[in-house]
Parts: C-alpha cells; sequence; structure tokens
C-alpha cells in the first residue's frame, strides 16, 4: 500500500522564515492528489519534503508505511517530475529513459522491457533514437514522464510538470498524465498554481495559503462548499464575486451592500437560515454563472438590482460581464450570448439565492 501521510509537517528556514505550519494530510494508495495555492504558498516546499530534497523542521512523513524523515531520496521509492524536462541533451530518448536504470545497475534485458513499455504507453516508440533537441515541448514532456514510469516507483511527485507548455499542450498532456494515472494505479501527488489543472485532475485537492492547509477534499465539494473566503475566491474561474455588507430582518429579509445603496430582496423561503446571522456584518460570495439577466424557470431568485456594465467580454459560447454597484468593486457575471447588454449602461441582474456563500467579515470562515 503506497500510501503517502504528512502528519504535523513543518519547514522553517534560518529559525526566522516559516514556509509550512502543521501539513496534516493522509493520501491513500493509488490517490490522485493536488496541491494548490498561489506562488510562495509552500506548495512546492511539501512535495520536495515528501521527495526527500528538503530537510522538515517537523513532524513526521511516512510512504508505504515507513516513516522517511531520515531516508535519502534515493531509497524512498519515489519518482519525480519536474517543471524543467531535465533531459541529458548528448543522449536518445532511449538513452535518457533509461539512464536511471543503468546507474541502479538493472539487467540490460529488463532495461529495455521497461523503456519499451514506457514508450509504448506515452506514445514516443518511434522517437527513441532522436536527441531532446530533435522534440517538441510535449514529446519532451513525455520523455521526462516515461524516465520517472521506468523507474516503477510507489509514488509519483509531479512538481509543475506543465508550466513551460502553450495553453493547447497544458489540456493535452492534463488528459494524458489522468489516463496515465488510471492505467498505472499509482499513487501520485500534483503542485500547481492552476486551479483548473487541480479541478480537472485531482481525486482530491489540497488548498493551501502562506504555508497553511486551507481545505482537502474533492475538487466538487471544494467548489461548491469552501470552507472560507480564500479558498471560494482562489477556486473558480472567473473568481466567486465577493459584497460586504449584512442582512436585516425587518419586516423582509434583505441585503445591503456596504457603502451604496443596493439593497437585494431575499425569498421569504429562506428565512429560517439567514436569520441567525441578521445584523451581522458578511462577505456575501456568489460565483459568476449563479448571476443572471433572465430567471431561469425552477431557480428561485433575489430581486432584480441595477448593476453598471463596464466591460463585455465574448468568449465564444457565454460573455463575461464585468458591471458595478456603485461600491468602487467590478464584479463579472458568466451569461447567455443572447441580448448581450451595453458598456456604460445600466443593466438589471440577480442572484440564485440557493447558491450564495456567507463568510463573516472578520474570520473570513463559511457561515
Amino acid at each position: 500500500m503506497a500510501d503517502v501521510i504528512l502528519e504535523n509537517v513543518s519547514k522553517v528556514y534560518d529559525n526566522k522564515v516559516t514556509a509550512v505550519r502543521d501539513v496534516n494530510v493522509s493520501i491513500k494508495d493509488k490517490e490522485f492528489v493536488v496541491l494548490v495555492g498561489p506562488s510562495g504558498c509552500g506548495k512546492s516546499t511539501v512535495l520536495r519534503m515528501i521527495a526527500g530534497l528538503e530537510e522538515i523542521s517537523g513532524g513526521t512523513i511516512s510512504i508505504d508505511g515507513r516513516v522517511v524523515n531520515d531516508v535519502a531520496p534515493k531509497d524512498r521509492d519515489i519518482a519525480m517530475v519536474f517543471q524543467n524536462y531535465a533531459l541529458y541533451p548528448h543522449m536518445s530518448v532511449y538513452e535518457n529513459l533509461a539512464f536511471g536504470l543503468k546507474l541502479r545497475k538493472y539487467p540490460k534485458k529488463e532495461i529495455d522491457e521497461r523503456v519499451q513499455h514506457a514508450a509504448k504507453i506515452l506514445g514516443i516508440d518511434s522517437y527513441l533514437d532522436r536527441k531532446p533537441k530533435a522534440l517538441s515541448g510535449g514529446q519532451r514532456q513525455r520523455v521526462a514522464l516515461g524516465r520517472a514510469i521506468v523507474r516503477q516507483p510507489k509514488v509519483f511527485l509531479f512538481d509543475e510538470p506543465l508550466s513551460n507548455l502553450d495553453a493547447n499542450l497544458r489540456v493535452q498532456m492534463r488528459t494524458e498524465i489522468s489516463r496515465l494515472h488510471h492505467r498505472l494505479q499509482t499513487t501520485m501527488i500534483y503542485v500547481t498554481h492552476d486551479q483548473i489543472e487541480a479541478m480537472s485532475m485531482g481525486d482530491r485537492i489540497v488548498v493551501l495559503k502562506d504555508g497553511l492547509v486551507q481545505q482537502v477534499d474533492t475538487p466538487l465539494n471544494i467548489y461548491h462548499h469552501p470552507v472560507n473566503r480564500f479558498v471560494g475566491g482562489f477556486i473558480g474561474s472567473p473568481t466567486m464575486n465577493f459584497m460586504s455588507g449584512t442582512i436585516s430582518s425587518n419586516r423582509k429579509l434583505t441585503f445591503h451592500q456596504e457603502g451604496t445603496p443596493l439593497t437585494i430582496a431575499i425569498p421569504h423561503s429562506f428565512e429560517s437560515r439567514l436569520k441567525p446571522i441578521a445584523d451581522r456584518p458578511i462577505i456575501l460570495g456568489i460565483r459568476p454563472e449563479h448571476i443572471f439577466a433572465h430567471k431561469p424557470v425552477g431557480v428561485e431568485a433575489t430581486s432584480p438590482f441595477q448593476a453598471q456594465v463596464e466591460v463585455v467580454e465574448p468568449v465564444g459560447n457565454e460573455i463575461f460581464v464585468y458591471f458595478s454597484t456603485g461600491s468602487g468593486n467590478q464584479y463579472v457575471a458568466r451569461l447567455a450570448t443572447e441580448d448581450p447588454p451595453e458598456v456604460g449602461k445600466p443593466f438589471d441582474l440577480m442572484l440564485d439565492i440557493s447558491k450564495i456563500h456567507i463568510f463573516d467579515r472578520q474570520t473570513e470562515a463559511s457561515l
């Protein structure tokens, strides 16, 4: 069982800078887990500590039931794929794939079998005689993946492996790595700052901020039930909209946006859920796809409110409408392409009340 368990893992540099603090994550055998967060959140540091490339300052890391705190990287039975391909330019693809196995003195026959098998899985078997300079970026990344596959490790570690590829290749390689996981049935831990990669690839996602784990859950649970404002705003594209204000319960339940005359009437059926937080300073969160110009059938929506259209961004089958409500903040709605609003003109919008998120103003925790 190649499970990976991190218990109270921390990393402090020079006894001053805390990069990672009390990380507790249990990764199951054969699971694909994605570490995601903004630059500097500690995700690559966590991965490097699992690999043994960074010494941990506190806590324990276990791989396959064995504590590996003091185990050398080469003895942890892991394989790592980096952002840069790290291929030997003077070696052929075959030699690059075989190099690690030759160092470990595997028999020639087994090396050849493993290399041919990995090359066939990745569709690079016709490039084995080429040098890396004769390959495209996507092909080089496949070679880097193949070099990890031939090792047949217990755990694969990926450190932003698609960052150097163009947009189309990134999408293609995302699919390739997901397919590879299903085929190999091996534990994989993947680091990225791209939340779309995280959402589309991971069985579970670990969201980090400032060295602290914010939430660990499935992609859809994190998307629909973020534990705090940071997670709600980081996961999702375009990002979640946030409005500061209060909900009052004088005769009728109403959201009042702070600093503007904007008020949004809330349906009576939500009174029991929202009355306990009445008159408390809150942040209302709503995703762009839950803002409408025309109320869809079966959706319980707030009363319409007037917005000033600032930018209209067509993206094919839908449009992103950036608008303001007089607060100085800009918000975005994801609307259908029919009857796009005009820039600079007022436009009526409404919210799907069942999809709003309420966060505490001080702690930013979900209420």
